[in-house]
């Protein structure tokens, strides 16, 4: 028993003489000189910048790379450059073709000619609002939109005006003029056109308040009625009247209440007179 207690005793030693030796390796690791610290510092940095410079070389572009680019850019701008002779002076995409859309009473060489687009202009240098802006200027063209076709074709799309009336200018004046529902004079004719009302006003031009109000009435008179209506006059924009084809006279008023109005005047036109007052449609009245 005690010879076994002494060797229990005993078993720690060994351990002890590790730790102490693992204590001495640390103290020695602890003890290095400034210059093996330096050394060691150096080393490091050393196979530090070795690895960025062996980074740079395989990140820098080898001397055929370098040249397929040059090569590659060069081809862009050479491209580029073709594509805009080609588009902006070359004679194959330039404007062979214009065609009129919505001409039937201008004619539509006319508008070709008011248009005056170069022949062989490039499609990209021809100034389309210019050319809307010429032919808008005629006097029978209410709306222009002018758009390219690729590749060689230029589009004019026209509105007409249309007439919603006329006025004769008289003896020694210079014809019969039609009028738009805008109130523009735009056209002269030798003879009253058929199935339009005549107006008699003190003055027909776009710029006055009596002629827009007329032309205002007359855009939103039921059709029928404006078959049969013969003259319009006013003398204020809120006096607007016309003769019926009967005879009978309508006081309208202003351009406003158009529905009411309307559905109130054919009631009225059922009975005998001579005027219809419908300028209040709330107090409708006939005289006889």
């Amino acid at each position: 028993m005690t010879g076994t207690r002494q060797q229990r005793r005993r078993s720690p030693a060994p351990r002890a003489g590790e730790e102490q030796r693992a204590a001495l390796a640390r103290e020695r690791r602890g003890r290095r000189t400034e210059e093996e610290r330096q050394r060691t510092r150096a080393r490091t940095a050393v196979r530090t910048g070795r690895s960025k410079r062996a980074a740079a070389r395989k990140s820098r572009p080898t001397r055929g790379q370098e040249i397929r680019r040059r090569w590659v850019a060069l081809l862009i701008v050479v491209t580029l450059l073709g594509l805009g002779y080609l588009l902006f002076f070359s004679s194959l995409l330039s404007v062979k073709t214009i065609e009129v859309q919505g001409a039937k009473t201008v004619s539509a060489d006319q508008i070709r000619a008011t248009a005056q687009v170069p022949a062989g202009q490039p499609m990209l240098r021809a100034d389309v609002d210019g050319i809307r802006d010429r032919v808008a200027q005629m006097p029978g063209i209410a709306t222009v939109d002018v758009s390219r076709s690729w590749p060689t074709t230029l589009e004019i799309a026209v509105t007409e005006r249309t007439p919603i009336a006329f006025f004769d200018s008289g003896p020694g004046g210079d014809g019969v003029h039609l009028v738009d529902g805008g109130g523009v004079v735009f056209k002269t004719v030798k003879t009253r056109p058929v199935g339009l009302p005549e107006l008699k006003l003190p003055k027909v031009s776009v710029d006055d308040p009596v002629t827009r109000a007329v032309t205002a009435v007359l855009g939103v008179l039921p059709e029928q009625l404006l078959k049969q209506t013969k003259t319009v006059t006013a003398q204020t924009p809120a006096s607007v009247e016309f003769t019926l084809s009967t005879g009978k006279t309508v006081r309208w008023g202003n351009s406003e209440n158009t529905d009411r109005k309307a559905k109130v005047l054919a009631a009225l036109l059922t009975q005998q007179g001579k005027i219809y007052d419908v300028s209040a449609p709330e107090l409708p009245t006939i005289t006889s």
